[in-house]
């Protein structure tokens, strides 16, 4: 096996169990290594740190998977993670459930891979290019453990051509998805679109957020920003809301929505669906004097990373301002980002300048982050990317 040696002080975050070598850590390569070769890591003094995949076209050099050298990174090693991450998850799926996240990247130690079960197909994503290597026994693995009805791949990310991979779109194993796909989460009916709809099909990771911002949407008027395919909008409806306004630039989430509702036997009369950019529509209801008991805020991810953190700050300040203006004393403001440059206390840092901006009093009640089928491994913060807040206009 070819190895790789670390520079002098620049061994501690893989001591760590963190998962990443970047570029700038590698002193020497032993040995000619091709990209998603396993290669053995080790320190100046030459002691063992980890097993990992290594590739030279990524910032990553290395991923590292494995830190008991007895552990061999072979066929069954790889069948064991995914085995293990499909274990941890199972109990989520119920009658009420048939949504979930089974595998979540370095969180479940597979770097780069991302597997959604939607009903009785799978959804993968791949971004590096180690899982690349291994993809048909993964495919292989899911299929032993799950028997889906097919497994169809949305690998087509931006982070593949940091990796040096093409985008791959298409069915693995089994049957084409349907158009739509029919779920259901916290026993609402959902119809999602693998294929074309956004990430992989569904956003798996606000199911609790919604039911718990659902709470205090009964007898009240909402309005849902980002609503995609209705996650927060329908949750609503189904605590009682009195009205829904929800909007999106995207025609098929809109379309989507629309589809739901009706799908759900929720009332339409007291649903509308806006086709919008977010900010303009905001400025709209704002000139029209227009007021809410809820809104919701959650936008893509504004700062993909740290580099970008002032810009998308500011940009969480204004849509977050925009909002608040909507709300008299008592309204709700449910905000989320999904930035994991954005820490919670920066973004109620933001919160509070927002407020300031629209010469409101706010109070934080409720914290939001994601579900347990998005863990957060100990050694590897940045896997925490998804924070929100409740807030009390006063």
């Amino acid at each position: 096996m070819n190895t790789i040696i670390l520079q002098k002080g620049k061994d501690k975050a893989a001591w760590q169990l963190h998962p990443w070598v970047f570029s700038g850590a590698i002193g020497k390569i032993n040995g000619r290594v091709q990209p998603g070769e396993v290669v053995a890591v080790y320190n100046i003094e030459e002691e063992f740190i980890a097993y990992g995949i290594y590739n030279n076209t990524s910032r990553v050099a290395v991923r590292l998977l494995e830190w008991n050298p007895a552990n061999e990174i072979n066929e069954d090693w790889w069948r064991l993670r995914v085995r293990k991450a499909i274990q941890n998850r199972k109990h989520l799926l119920t009658a009420d459930n048939d949504a979930v996240r089974l595998i979540f990247a370095e969180a479940d130690f597979l770097p780069g891979l991302i597997a959604d079960k939607y009903a009785d197909y799978i959804s993968i994503q791949v971004h590096s290019v180690g899982i690349e290597q291994v993809k048909g026994l993964i495919v292989d693995e899911l299929v032993n453990l799950l028997q889906p009805k097919g497994i169809y791949e949305r690998s087509d990310l931006k982070s593949r051509e940091y990796e040096g991979l093409p985008d791959q779109n298409g069915v693995l194993w089994g049957e084409l998805p349907p158009d739509f796909v029919e779920i259901v989460e916290n026993g609402i009916h959902y119809k999602v679109n693998i294929i074309d709809g956004q990430k992989s099909g569904f956003y798996c990771d606000q199911r609790d957020n919604r039911f718990l911002t659902a709470q205090y949407a009964k007898g009240k008027r909402m309005l849902d920003c980002f609503c995609y395919s209705g996650g927060f909008t329908l949750n609503a409806f189904r605590a009682g809301a009195d009205e829904v306004i929800s909007v999106d630039s995207s025609a098929l989430a809109i379309d989507t929505l629309k589809e739901n509702v009706r799908y759900n036997g929720f009332d339409e009369t007291k649903h509308v669906a806006v086709q919008s950019d977010v900010n303009k529509y905001l400025r709209q209801l704002g000139e029209q004097g227009e007021k809410f008991d809820v809104i919701v805020l959650d936008p893509p991810k504004y700062a993909p990373s740290r580099s970008t953190l002032e810009k998308a700050s500011r940009a969480y300040k204004d849509l977050n301002r925009r909002g608040l203006m909507l709300l008299e004393s008592g309204g709700l403001l449910a905000t989320f980002s999904c930035s994991g440059a954005m820490d919670i206390e920066t973004f109620k840092q933001v919160l509070a300048w927002a407020a300031l901006d629209a010469g409101k009093e706010i109070q934080f009640i409720r914290q939001f982050s994601q579900p347990e089928d998005h863990p957060v491994r100990a050694s590897f913060s940045e896997g925490e990317y998804l924070k929100g807040l409740l807030v009390r206009v006063l």
